[in-house]
């Protein structure tokens, strides 16, 4: 994972926020996939990989922070 604490903190905010927010209109779908898991209809493979696709960049952002925030 040298890649992620070699890439710019910046390039990786923009990164993550893009992914988390696509498509812009109508709605992200990783606010509609939150939703739908909240209410309990997550439950085709394809959902579920778009939760964990659109959140990938999120979940990536946070663990360079926590590395950087302990270093």
């Amino acid at each position: 994972m040298n890649w992620l604490f070699e890439m710019p903190i910046a390039t990786l905010t923009v990164l993550a926020l893009l992914l988390a927010l696509a498509p812009f209109a109508p709605e992200p779908h990783l606010v509609e996939k939150i939703r739908m898991l909240a209410h309990g209809e997550l439950r085709k493979p394809i959902d579920i990989f778009d939760l964990c696709w659109h959140s990938s960049g999120l979940i990536l952002l946070a663990i360079r922070l926590i590395r950087d925030a302990r270093q």
